[in-house]
């Protein structure tokens, strides 16, 4: 972490000096804003944390509850939203906090018991990610996000009370073309209602979103038609695997799901309830938390549940619905214009909670818009790049619809559909698909934003169009071993990987030293052309450095400038850019990712982690090509 670089800055490093000219928490409400957010979910604050770190950015986030959630809903984190949040800065909070889910367990009708554990399989394969799957109190996740916007320079809150109802696009309007209409729904406002216009609003309102409808937006898709509960709950009982994540399936009574929760005691059960008919709600049954419980006990027989106490419970049917498409551009004006109301999380896309892939989903889907507002709205990029938002995205979230539909039905699978001797189908599945619900099979196609695979053979560990598989290196100027994906921050810049050639030291002449000298220095370079004068050279692309050599064969000092840059102020030496293989602990990352040992390559990553690019280090018309299709030429 990095602080003290324009001069030195006492107590929390967290807390940036606060920006002038921003709202704070009880002013009266603006009449224009930059971002509107509608929605403090998941989606929402996700969002809202990226931008309230830009002063620039005059950011709104309305919430029609009256406070901020405590207790309830989404709690499963995949591998790949915690590589996310350590992008944030919070991620080794959660894992403090969280419980890790190391084996899941699967619990059927056995020949000598009524229930008897038929498979354990590692919850997380070997060598995905450091990062573990864990799971949180998704009130936790909201409270870290706010923390971020109490935090930043504009000091963001959310404006509790306030739910849009309606929203006008004037296409001629080149400053906030957008009215929102609000309706309060504190006790003693209901029904008022007040204006505020936007430049942009992005839908993070649930699958009943207002803002979709405004656009014109509808969910299409179908249900299961089976209704399931799910509880969080302090209970007593003999079930051998209460603290690891468990699949039990009795003979006539259906199945459930048990996942341990922080705290070493609270756990939540996912219990198949009744099965409903093709014109009926699950209201319509009437069922509440008893008969979730009853519905658990017959499941677990022979074993017992004794609950304590129930913490939060809901009943729910399941759904596998996506929206026509993220924004409010129809395809025959995608040439003419550019978005200007976005859709995020369940407003555009509903799932099952079986996979556990909701929230993050949800986040990916924000993570991916945050950095793209951040962009044109400091004139970095034009706004057309906001139409790689929905193409991206609406792309993720149908491969989890349709992954969600078939996964929910073989969740609630039957013994029949079992191998015999073998592993039960929920098994099987459960293994073929861990990748998935990691997280980690999200591969954008081919765009302006990612390259064509014609160099990938260069580092083979580096899908492009996939995030970025960290591995461990060694920071040179501290000795410091680390992965070299946490040194990617949620800042909005993009990051320019370049790993060195067998031989190369970085010394003058060699292949890293020559191509910095060209980044640094030459006017068609992208970091010259898409950096504003007066800006670090860090500003918008960050170049850092890889070596095949251990720590003690490298000198700093004879590093090309570009990697000891000068910054902030006082032009202080930025010491963390130059890295090197991890060989004493056995760690290589150039074997790990399958980088070319003898041409080494450059890795363009995005701001939100994925791979944009692989390229031979001599590639400098496809780097600069490649940025120009993202970023504009600045002064």
């Amino acid at each position: 972490m990095q602080y003290h670089v324009n001069g030195f800055q006492p107590g929390d490093p967290d807390v940036q000096p606060a920006a002038p000219g921003h709202r704070r928490a009880g002013d009266p409400l603006p009449q224009a804003v930059d971002v509107l957010i509608a929605g403090s979910g998941p989606a929402g604050l996700c969002l809202a944390a990226q931008l309230a770190r830009v002063p620039q950015i005059r950011t709104m986030l309305v919430e029609p509850k009256l406070e901020p959630m405590v207790k309830g809903q989404a709690d499963g984190i995949s591998v790949r939203s915690m590589e996310m949040f350590q992008a944030f800065g919070f991620g080794e909070k959660v894992m403090r906090e969280a419980v890790w889910i190391a084996e899941t367990t699967f619990w059927a009708p056995g020949a000598d018991a009524p229930l008897e554990r038929v498979a354990r399989v590692q919850d997380v394969p070997d060598g995905i990610s450091e990062m573990p799957h864990v799971l949180i109190n998704r009130a936790r996740v909201h409270d870290m996000f706010l923390d971020i916007m109490r935090r930043s320079p504009t000091r963001l809150e959310p404006d509790y009370g306030l739910k849009v109802v309606d929203l006008a696009i004037d296409p001629a309007a080149a400053q906030y073309p957008v009215t929102v209409t609000f309706e309060h729904t504190a006790p003693g406002r209901e029904g008022q209602t007040t204006s505020v216009r936007a430049n942009y609003v992005i839908g993070c309102d649930g699958a009943r979103s207002n803002v979709r409808s405004a656009i014109g937006g509808k969910l299409h898709g179908d249900a299961a038609h089976q209704a399931w509960g799910v509880m969080d709950m302090l209970a007593v009982t003999d079930f051998p695997d209460w603290r690891k994540k468990s699949f039990v399936r009795s003979q006539e009574e259906g199945i459930l799901m048990v996942l341990p929760r922080e705290g070493g005691h609270l756990v939540r059960l996912y219990v198949e309830l009744d099965r409903l008919g093709d014109d009926e709600r699950v209201a319509d049954r009437g069922m509440g938390e008893q008969d979730i419980i009853a519905k658990a006990q017959r499941i677990f027989r022979p074993f017992t549940l004794d609950v304590k106490e129930v913490v939060w419970w809901s009943i729910y049917e399941i759904g596998h619905r996506l929206t026509d498409k993220f924004d409010d551009v129809p395809d025959s004006e995608v040439a003419t214009r550019a978005p200007r109301v976005m859709l995020a999380g369940d407003a555009c896309h509903t799932h099952s909670p079986k996979a556990g892939q909701g929230m993050n989903v949800s986040m990916g889907d924000t993570f991916n818009l945050g950095w793209k507002l951040i962009a044109v709205l400091t004139g970095r990029a034009d706004a057309s790049l906001l139409h790689s938002y929905s193409g991206e995205r609406r792309a993720a979230a149908r491969g989890l619809v349709e992954f969600d539909h078939k996964w929910a039905r073989v969740v609630g699978a039957r013994a029949e559909d079992d191998a015999p001797g073998g592993l039960p189908r929920v098994a099987r599945e459960f293994v073929a698909n861990l990748p998935f619900t990691c997280g980690l099979t999200i591969q954008y196609e081919r765009s302006a934003l990612t390259g064509a695979a014609t160099h990938q053979a260069l580092a083979t560990g580096f899908d492009i169009g996939k995030r970025f598989h960290s591995a461990p290196v060694v920071r040179l100027a501290d000795a410091r071993p680390m992965h070299l994906g946490h040194c990617i921050q949620a800042d909005a810049r993009w990051r320019l990987f370049l790993f060195a050639a067998a031989h190369d030291a970085g010394g003058s002449g060699g292949a890293v030293a020559t191509l910095c000298d060209w980044l640094e220095h030459d006017g068609a370079s992208p970091l010259r052309r898409h950096t504003a004068s007066g800006e670090d050279v860090d500003a918008v692309i960050d170049t850092r450095a890889v070596f095949q050599q251990g720590s003690h064969e490298l000198d700093y000092a004879a590093m090309p400038t570009l990697l000891r840059p000068r910054v902030g102020r006082y032009g202080l030496c930025d010491y963390e850019k130059v890295f090197c293989a991890d060989l004493e602990r056995g760690e290589d990352i150039f074997a790990m990712r399958g980088i070319d040992r003898a041409a080494g390559c450059m890795v363009v990553v995005r701001p939100d982690q994925y791979v944009g690019h692989i390229l031979p280090l001599s590639a400098r018309d496809e780097l600069a090509a490649y940025f120009a299709g993202a970023l504009r030429v600045r002064d």
